[in-house]
Formats: structure tokens, sequence, C-alpha cells
């Protein structure tokens, strides 16, 4: 079974409190879903058309986890603490089996 992963990449953060807040709840939605963060920041090279930025990996057992991990109600409550505190393109992509 291919294993799932949550990419997110923050092009701009506006408000770093309510990205405290977020991470405040979202990690442990994560944690409960079964998520293992592989990726928190650090540091980034860009290459070709890419932008060093922000990104956070994160990966689970299944590409259905992630998805019932994010629709769960106590990860739902992370991105309305972030609100508009950030802007980030945040993917839920499926592994290679």
């Amino acid at each position: 079974m291919p294993k799932g992963y949550w990419v997110s990449s923050y092009r701009t953060i506006s408000d770093p409190e309510k990205l405290a807040a977020y991470n405040e709840l979202a990690g442990p939605a994560v944690r409960a879903g079964g998520g293992r963060p592989l990726v928190l920041g650090g540091r980034v090279v860009a290459h070709d058309a890419g932008i060093a930025e922000r990104t956070v990996l994160i990966e689970f057992d299944s590409f259905q986890q992630a998805l019932t991990t994010h629709e769960s109600a106590a990860y739902q409550e992370a991105p309305a603490a972030l609100s508009d505190g950030v802007e980030r393109d945040f993917r839920i992509v499926e592994g290679i089996d």
C-alpha cells in the first residue's frame, strides 16, 4: 500500500503568531492520525523554477490515512487558527507502492 504525504510550501508568513497557533493544534492532530514529520522547515536550495521557501513534509502509512487525518475534526481546528496568517501551497500526495 502506498504511503501518503502532506507537502506544504509557505510562500509568505505574515502572522507568525497565527502560524504558532496552527502548529500547536496541527502537531497533536497529525500525530494522532499516525503522521510523522520528515521535514519541518530547515535549509532549502531551490533549482529551476523553485523558490526557497519554508517546506514541511509529513509521512503517513497510507494515502487514505493522510486524507482522513486532514478531514478530522482535530486537524480542522488548525487551519481555522491559521486563517490568513500565511500563504501556502498544501498538497496531499500518494507515494510509490
